[in-house]
């Protein structure tokens, strides 16, 4: 027998075909999943810029849903308060124009007569006018003689030197003063004593 040498060369060359004839058998799966990946990791990292500027604008847009809604919340809030002032001056200047009625209604309450029917009437009337205002939350500036002068609510046409009363307090009142809500709607017109 004859032993034959083994010779390198053919060694590789039978390797190499045995690998080639491996790969051909590879199923079409593998390969299309070989080839599919490549393009999968571009995309992933193509994305990443994509989500990023999504990212970005939900962001913008959050805040400007955030903005407005801000905005109209101090928008409310400013026409509440406008609403109220409104309301609250609406009501002083109808008042305003009502005093006039009262003061008549005052004097001819104060007035003598000899017919108390009419008097008692009078009197009725101007009860009910002042529930009226108490109701509306209108109420009358103290102006009762001892009162201290305060120029923010009495309006002074007149000065008495008198040593029984202190000094710069009310002597006399002309006309009733009236005020709602700490706003004034007609000044008491009074005598300042000292």
């Amino acid at each position: 027998m004859t032993k034959k040498k083994k010779n390198p060369e053919q060694d590789e060359a039978k390797e190499n075909a045995k690998a080639s004839a491996a790969d051909k058998e590879k199923p079409e799966s593998e390969a299309k999943t070989e080839e599919t990946a490549a393009p999968e990791a571009k995309d992933a990292q193509g994305s990443a810029p994509e989500q990023s500027e999504a990212e970005k604008k939900l962001a913008e847009l959050q805040d400007s849903y955030m903005r407005l809604a801000a905005e109209y919340d101090n928008y409310r809030k400013r026409t509440q308060r406008e609403r109220e002032q409104l309301f609250g001056s609406v009501k002083a200047s109808t008042i305003e124009a009502l005093l006039p009625v009262y003061d008549n209604l005052a004097r001819a309450a104060a007035q003598e007569t000899s017919d108390e029917a009419f008097k008692k009437g009078v009197e009725m009337t101007l009860q009910q006018f002042d529930a009226s205002l108490a109701a509306l939350g209108v109420t009358e500036i103290e102006s009762a003689p001892g009162t201290p002068f305060d120029p923010e609510r009495h309006n002074a046409v007149m000065h008495v030197d008198d040593e029984t009363l202190g000094e710069s307090v009310v002597a006399e009142t002309f006309q009733k003063g009236f005020e709602t809500g700490g706003r004034v709607i007609r000044h008491a017109v009074v005598k300042v004593a000292n």
